[in-house]
């Protein structure tokens, strides 16, 4: 009895020795935990005091553009603008009558495409953009006088003729107002061969009978001065047209 006594007093004496120590043990983890946890919102805030604003300025540069870019649209804008309304003030009406051409214009092509057939022939006309050399070279003598300039515009043309059996004649021309010149003369054969073929003297140095012949020739076929005056309108507003595009083409690339 007094044996069990004694270990009665030793365990009541010990249960409380214990529980302060696993207190001891709670408050040691804690207090480390604690520490740790004040240690790392101390390095952050170390990190946002000296860097406050990375993550935002980061995505902010990656969204925003340079102000070179935003100043080049600017100047973009502008310019369309201005040839948007160059444009609406040079619009051409149309064909005049008895235009005998039917005309292929696709947008952003450099060339418009007429044709007609005539006595069995096919008459196919590919009219290039117009050539600015002339106007450029005599701009220097002829400052301020649009009329002058505007006569030193020409048109290249390609004109070819076909037969039904292959065969065909190939003009080029350039197309000035009131006026068509033959530069070179062609005959092609119905096969790729053909191409390798003689393909004649220099156009200005036949007979000249011969040279005022194929001009009659192509005079019959609707190639002829009423024509060529309204290529040289509808190619100048052409010209602006495809400008005005390429302009708003550049526009959305610096803008995307």
């Amino acid at each position: 009895m007094a044996f069990a006594s004694i270990l009665r007093k030793s365990a009541n004496s010990l249960a409380p020795l214990a529980i302060r120590i696993t207190r001891v043990q709670r408050n040691y983890h804690s207090c480390i935990f604690t520490a740790l946890s004040q240690g790392l919102q101390s390095q952050q805030l170390a990190v946002n005091r000296f860097f406050p604003n990375t993550f935002r300025f980061s995505s902010a540069a990656a969204s925003r553009k340079p102000s070179s870019d935003e100043s080049l649209i600017r100047v973009l804008e502008s310019e369309i603008q201005c040839a948007e309304e160059e444009d609406g003030a040079g619009q051409v009406e149309g064909p005049p009558s008895g235009f005998p051409f039917e005309i292929e214009d696709t947008p952003g092509i450099q060339t418009v495409t007429l044709m007609r057939e005539y006595d069995g022939e096919l008459i196919k006309v590919d009219v290039h953009m117009i050539d600015h050399g002339n106007e450029e070279e005599e701009g220097e003598d002829n400052e301020g006088d649009d009329y002058e300039k505007e006569n030193n515009i020409s048109i290249p043309l390609v004109v070819t003729v076909s037969k039904k059996d292959g065969t065909s004649l190939e003009f080029n021309c350039t197309a000035s107002p009131d006026q068509i010149a033959i530069d070179s003369l062609g005959f092609r054969g119905p096969n790729p061969e053909d191409e390798l073929a003689y393909e004649g003297p220099d156009f200005h140095d036949l007979d000249e009978n011969l040279r005022k012949g194929f001009h009659k020739y192509l005079e019959i076929r609707g190639i002829k001065p009423s024509t060529t005056n309204f290529l040289h309108e509808y190619m100048m507003n052409k010209d602006n047209r495809e400008y005005v595009n390429w302009l708003k083409n550049l526009k959305k690339f610096v803008e995307a």
